[in-house]
């Protein structure tokens, strides 16, 4: 096991709780580099103003750079510092938390959710990224369309994408954008959420804003599915909990802690500092596992223990800080939306198995039918 395996491991907890008791701050020799383990050392580092998102030598992958997919990626915001992070940050983050919750379950609602293993697929990853290009204003046909280019786009996002995915995902890019100029020059475009983004927008560069936009969809795409597929992972391995579920509501608020679909993230150090005791010199990467910090004890009592009631819940899979996620408000309406309707037409949960999709930081379930 290593703090990468991990990720999507069958059940990493009690390695995190073993990197925890070795020190909040420890540098890992077989991947070198930095990992961070404690909730204290976690939200030390996500605060800590020299330790970046990307580094400063590759601010875009190499992989992708010379592509479109590069371009997208260098401008959008959870991957800038400063006022490429700040202004479609601000523009962007205000107008999400407005958004109505019932028109978020008016719009899951409309889908078709079938209870099979594809159907549950397509809820997980489709149905979220076509909520939010709804809210943005395009039509039904678009959003699915919307839907599906996203599904290639974030192969540009891992590293463990092949040329093959990653020749799509530039390909996706320029139809995504091609969509975006046409909706921001729609004079008859009726989204409140778009109108507020675009009066807020103040930078001069609009592929900032596209870029974003789509980036918007992105990080809806993988994280939403393996909030919603985490949640039924919870359900199967905890048959009382479907019993005691009157709302799903705080069955997706606990998945989200227990066992979140971003297990880590990065940070690349920009300048000499200390953190945990710790001297960091520029150029230094820290692998920072939030779903361990999510189970510190000194975050959360008791964190080893599904508590739908949990009182004071604290979590760390949307960030802290200045990358916080925009979007948790509206990511987990819509979890909590999907996972109502997938339980209404009550899916034979125990005739699933699940594996974990391949990645290095997301833990997405992804099922099939037993063999009988």
């Amino acid at each position: 096991m290593d703090p990468i395996i991990a990720a999507t491991h069958a059940d990493p907890y009690p390695y995190y709780a073993q990197l925890r008791a070795e020190g909040g701050l420890v540098f890992h020799q077989g991947l070198k580099l930095w990992v961070a383990s404690s909730a204290a050392t976690v939200a030390a580092v996500l605060a800590h103003p020299d330790c970046h998102v990307r580094p400063s030598t590759e601010p875009v992958p190499k992989s992708i750079a010379d592509g479109l997919a590069g371009e997208v990626f260098g401008r959008l915001m959870r991957m800038n510092e400063g006022e490429r992070q700040h202004c479609p940050r601000s523009a962007i983050e205000p107008g999400l938390a407005l958004i109505d919750v019932k028109e978020v379950q008016a719009l899951v609602s409309a889908r078709l959710i079938t209870a099979d293993a594809e159907g549950l697929s397509k809820a997980m990853f489709r149905g979220p990224v076509g909520v939010v290009a709804a809210l943005l204003g395009f039509s039904p046909a678009q959003a699915r369309f919307v839907s599906e280019l996203t599904a290639d786009f974030v192969a540009c996002l891992s590293p463990l994408s092949s040329p093959v995915q990653l020749d799509a995902a530039h390909g996706a890019a320029e139809q995504l954008r091609g969509y975006f100029i046409e909706l921001l020059e729609d004079p008859d475009a009726q989204s409140s959420l778009l109108n507020g983004i675009k009066q807020r927008f103040t930078y001069s560069d609009n592929e900032m804003l596209i870029a974003n936009l789509i980036g918007l969809c992105s990080q809806t795409y993988e994280a939403t599915a393996g909030l919603i597929g985490n949640a039924l992972v919870a359900l199967i391995r905890n048959p009382s909990l479907q019993r005691d579920l009157p709302f799903t509501d705080d069955l997706i608020a606990e998945t989200q802690r227990f066992d979140p679909s971003v297990q880590n993230t990065r940070r690349f150090v920009a300048a000499s500092c200390e953190i945990d005791g710790v001297r960091l010199e520029p150029g230094d990467t820290i692998l920072v596992l939030l779903a361990s910090a999510n189970r510190d004890p000194l975050l959360n009592d008791n964190p080893d223990a599904f508590i739908l009631d949990r009182p004071n819940r604290r979590s760390f899979t949307f960030g802290s800080g200045r990358h916080q996620c925009p979007g948790q408000t509206l990511a987990l309406s819509i979890a909590s939306a999907t996972l109502t309707q997938i339980l209404a037409i009550k899916p034979k949960l125990d005739g699933l198995t699940w594996h974990y999709r391949p990645s290095l930081n997301g833990r997405i379930a992804l099922f099939s039918e037993a063999q009988s």
